[in-house]
């Protein structure tokens, strides 16, 4: 019986895993008319289930049900696309535009199709965190958690990054980094660790200091983080 009972809990604990990566994902993609229109059913998910975290999804869904159409689309323009601050590839933040990203992106192609995905990118980078947390919501929980596992480090800089610059979509990493195990970092120099000793390679190291979107560099620049 407990067995049975200990089943049925673990398996209740991944369904709302599941939502909660899959409002994470939605939130995190362009505020436009597709995520205008799921916002009332995605929150009315989010009210159903239990503990803190699916209020910190609410609180990003609930400032952008409320926001005009042309604000939130121009504020997530301002904050994912023209700052490489808050770069939404995880790859991106150990790699940057080395020659090694080439094999993480490969990497993360290669996990979709282990799990029988066929992935539509559309024209996205397959480490692209909204596709990933789609991932783990629709296709396999287990792969998904092991990849954002993997990119701990990227995903508590992001988390990091956006407390200090876009208080809006903070609440969206801080509960995806708290899915994961062990308390989430207190700085940058705590997350960078996370990653573990750089590995040699061609070009600038994992987190080299021309590579990471240091506190000092200007919060918006002309180049994009794709």
């Amino acid at each position: 019986m407990r067995n049975k009972a200990r089943s049925s809990e673990e398996s209740r604990s991944g369904a709302h895993e599941r939502v909660l990566y899959a409002a994470a994902a939605a939130l995190l993609d362009y505020p436009g008319p597709r995520l205008q229109a799921m916002l009332p059913t995605l929150r009315a998910a989010l009210a159903e289930l239990p503990g803190p975290l699916p209020q910190l999804l609410e609180t990003t869904a609930s400032q952008l049900a409320h926001d005009d159409e042309a604000v939130a689309c121009r504020r997530y323009v301002d904050t994912f696309d023209l700052s490489r601050r808050h770069a939404l590839h995880l790859s991106y933040w150990t790699d940057g535009d080395t020659r090694r990203r080439g094999e993480a992106l490969a990497a993360f192609k290669q996990r979709y199709r282990d799990s029988g995905w066929v992935v539509d990118l559309d024209g996205e980078l397959p480490d692209f965190l909204p596709l990933v947390l789609e991932f783990a919501a629709r296709v396999d929980l287990t792969a998904g958690r092991s990849i954002l596992s993997e990119y701990r480090a990227s995903l508590e800089l992001l988390r990091i990054e956006l407390a200090a610059d876009a208080p809006v979509y903070a609440p969206v990493l801080e509960a995806v980094c708290a899915t994961l195990p062990g308390p989430s970092p207190t700085n940058r120099a705590e997350a960078m660790a996370l990653a573990g000793p750089p590995v040699e390679q061609v070009g600038l190291e994992p987190f080299d200091p021309r590579l990471l979107p240091l506190a000092g560099e200007p919060r918006y620049s002309s180049e994009g983080a794709h």
